[in-house]
């Protein structure tokens, strides 16, 4: 199932209810939840994937730096430093090696440094972005859902107005047609014991 779009949950049209009693199609509804709860899983799992790769950068820079520092000290306990009576030819190729080793660790350093602090930034605002993302599609569902509840009531209060309209007026001729049909009744009696006094 495709992951929903913010478009997608504003514009989502349930079909109108046959009538008040039946309500909304429980299946569609049903289904969309399905969509919703999926789609804001998906947005969880790339959010721990985003964290999980941002953990492992900044473990990788620990490792880097790392590496750097031991490497350091064996880089001045050279033989050729601990070599007091070596020539000053001899020693100044040693010291350069180890001034272009320095200069190449500073810059991977540098370059670590600058990786880690890229992944973190990155990993922070896509963190963010999703967070917000889910939050803005929960408070749209959620109003939408209350607007449907709303609707709903409001169409059921109306149907209820008419009925009890109807009702009020199934009263009123229930009783001017009992008030009719006596009237009219008296009177066949009235005629009938005229009838019998005048024979």
């Amino acid at each position: 199932m495709a992951l929903l779009t913010e478009y997608d949950v504003v514009n989502m049209q349930f079909k109108e209810p046959d009538s008040v009693d039946t309500g909304y199609n429980q299946d569609e509804v049903d289904d969309f939840l399905d969509a919703v709860a999926e789609t804001i899983a998906q947005l969880t799992a790339d959010k721990a994937d985003l964290e999980a790769k941002l953990k492992a950068s900044e473990t990788r820079v620990v490792e880097l730096e790392n590496e750097i520092n031991n490497k350091a000290p064996e880089v001045a306990n050279t033989p050729a430093d601990q070599a007091g009576n070596t020539s000053a030819l001899a020693g100044s190729a040693p010291a350069a090696a180890t001034t272009a080793e320095a200069a190449s660790a500073t810059e991977m350093l540098a370059l670590a440094q600058r990786l880690h602090d890229e992944h973190i930034a990155n990993g922070k605002a896509e963190g963010e972005r999703l967070v917000a993302e889910a939050e803005a599609e929960k408070v749209r569902i959620v109003n939408e859902a209350e607007d449907i509840h709303n609707r709903t009531l409001t169409k059921l209060e109306e149907e209820r107005s008419v009925l009890e309209r109807k009702i009020s007026e199934l009263r009123e001729f229930e009783r001017d047609y009992r008030t009719r049909l006596k009237s009219y009744l008296e009177q066949l009696l009235n005629n009938v014991q005229n009838s019998d006094n005048q024979i």
